[in-house]
């Protein structure tokens, strides 16, 4: 028999708080021709980008993430140091080591939470949300805050056609805590690694520190076959975590789907046939992709601007580099 002691967690985890941090620069087509040969109606038409946000220097990974997490702990109505774990995904943060999550958790004055990074691309939310549920219902911490952050402005190459006119900077928090009624689902979530090389770095910070070549790395990405496999693998996805969740798109109030491209998004909508009546982030046409940033900026925008109410039940689905994924049904705070 185990002499351990069980585990006293909740039984169920919500998302109590939200809050977001889009930079104060605004960025226009406009702007992004002057490094590529292409029109805003070519831009518009492929992605549904009209704008997008870029950090100055001192809007740092840290800094946007303190702002956002602060608007979070307030939504939430709980006390800093009740933070008991603090989870970032980011894709931007340039130090190895240590991890973002320890400057952010002391910023924001959690006290001494478990703090650490998770790197899983445009995914990245879905798998923080999952593992602060994990941690709530297990009882290793009571709140957790999780935070999508990034600047992919510095790792956008400006003249490259294919992809300088989709990325964004920005940053968005969460706070996950106990509940007494399922409002997390069940998180349908994987990887296809065999497709790791259609979204990627451009060069390895190994590399770039033994050749130093011209270019910065960069994220690329083969645009088609990414397209293909998010508007067909990522909708049967989408539909597994309805599943698992046991409602159907009747069911469900609002679509959260990472802000890829606006094609990507009602292409979804349209095979999963949601209803008229589901809302539909599309916040991607003034914020651009802001990777692991942009389902808790989607969900903070909605819920800002009345489209989104709390209670409303809601599907999220991050997809990108890995090829990686996660989807669930929550409810929204």
């Amino acid at each position: 028999m185990s002499k351990i002691k069980p585990s006293q967690g909740a039984p169920y985890a919500r998302i109590m708080g939200v809050g977001g941090y889009r930079p104060t620069r605004v960025v226009p087509n406009e702007v992004i021709l002057e490094t590529i040969d292409s029109s805003d109606e070519w831009i518009r038409s492929r992605s549904g980008i009209a704008t997008r946000h870029w950090a100055s220097e001192e809007e740092t990974v840290a800094a946007m993430s303190v702002e956002a997490s602060g608007k979070a702990i307030a939504d939430a109505g709980i006390r800093p140091e009740q933070i008991g774990a603090v989870i970032v995904s980011t894709v931007s943060h340039f130090k190895q080591t240590p991890a973002i999550a320890t400057e952010i958790a002391h910023l924001v004055g959690a006290g001494r939470p478990a703090a650490f990074d998770i790197s899983a691309g445009c995914a990245g939310f879905g798998y923080g949300l999952t593992l602060a549920k994990g941690m709530i219902v297990e009882g290793s911490a009571e709140y957790v805050l999780v935070i999508g952050v990034e600047r992919l402005s510095d790792l956008t190459d400006k003249e490259d056609r294919a992809t300088a006119f989709l990325f964004g900077d920005g940053a968005g928090a969460v706070i996950v805590g106990p509940s007494k009624v399922p409002a997390i689902g069940p998180t349908v979530w994987g990887s296809e690694g065999d497709k790791s090389e259609t979204i990627k770095q451009t060069v390895a910070w190994d590399e770039f520190h033994a050749e130093r070549p011209e270019k910065f790395p960069a994220i690329t990405q083969e645009g088609q076959a990414v397209f293909r496999w998010a508007v067909f693998e990522m909708a049967k996805v989408a539909q597994q975590a309805l599943d698992a969740a046991g409602i159907s798109p009747e069911d469900l109030d609002v679509f959260i789907p990472h802000q890829a491209n606006m094609r990507i998004i009602d292409s979804m909508v349209k095979t999963l046939k949601l209803p008229e009546n589901v809302t539909v982030a599309r916040d991607v046409e003034t914020t651009g992709n802001t990777s692991a940033a942009s389902i808790p900026l989607a969900m903070e925008r909605l819920l800002a601007t009345g489209q989104a109410k709390s209670g409303d039940t809601a599907l999220v689905i991050g997809f990108g580099a890995g090829l990686v994924y996660a989807a669930t049904v929550v409810t929204l705070p």
